[in-house]
């Protein structure tokens, strides 16, 4: 029998969903930039530029409220990791995601109100939300205002260096949220996870 746990107050999920819609629309524009025909891109470069300014700023917004929120009220208690036996929870847990989902073995770390995360999704989420996410808005209002990055790095282009960086992170974002999203439907049913972000209670199995 299925058990519903109030986990997500409503700043969670107005942040959660304008997140979503932020990311979805800076990677639609930032594949539109890089890699698209400039002849015949997906979306016109400058229109395409425009649209990733305006949603980097908003996402910036975005993330203070997150980050502030987090340390203001209970939520923040989910990202403190515990260092002592962290590889053995990991490893159990990726065990688990591999072999025993598909057995229908029992979770080895059950949600609960303490602990809404188990030990490999606050890993993740960890090193998204307080380095990934970080640095790409950083990097992106380098980019926004070039004259803030070093003119030289190692002899190399400063600018060029950090577009890199700026793309390679955004990419490990991008990725982060197709795994998210996959993750999301395995689930006490393929859609609870999402009714989750909608009315804030999380169904256990």
């Amino acid at each position: 029998m299925s058990e519903k746990i109030y986990l997500y107050p409503v700043w969670i999920r107005l942040w959660h969903a304008l997140n979503a819609i932020l990311i979805i629309l800076l990677i639609i524009t930032g594949v539109s930039m890089q890699f698209t025909n400039p002849d015949n891109p997906f979306i016109r470069f400058d229109i395409a530029v425009k649209m990733h300014n305006i949603s980097g700023m908003i996402l910036t917004l975005n993330y203070l409220f997150f980050l502030a929120g987090t340390i203001v009220t209970p939520n923040g208690k989910h990202y403190k990791i515990t260092l002592k036996g962290l590889t053995g929870r990991i490893i159990k847990q990726f065990t688990y995601y591999t072999f025993g989902i598909f057995k229908h073995e029992p979770t080895p770390f059950p949600v609960t109100k303490d602990s809404k995360f188990n030990p490999l999704q606050q890993f993740t989420y960890v090193a998204a939300m307080f380095f990934l996410v970080p640095i790409v808005i950083i990097t992106g209002w380098a980019l926004l205002y070039p004259e803030l990055v070093l003119t030289k790095f190692f002899g190399g282009s400063g600018l060029k260096v950090n577009d890199f960086i700026h793309v390679i992170i955004g990419f490990f974002v991008s990725f982060f949220m197709f795994v998210h999203v996959y993750f999301c439907t395995i689930g006490a049913t393929f859609v609870s996870n999402f009714k989750s972000m909608i009315n804030g209670f999380h169904e256990t199995h």
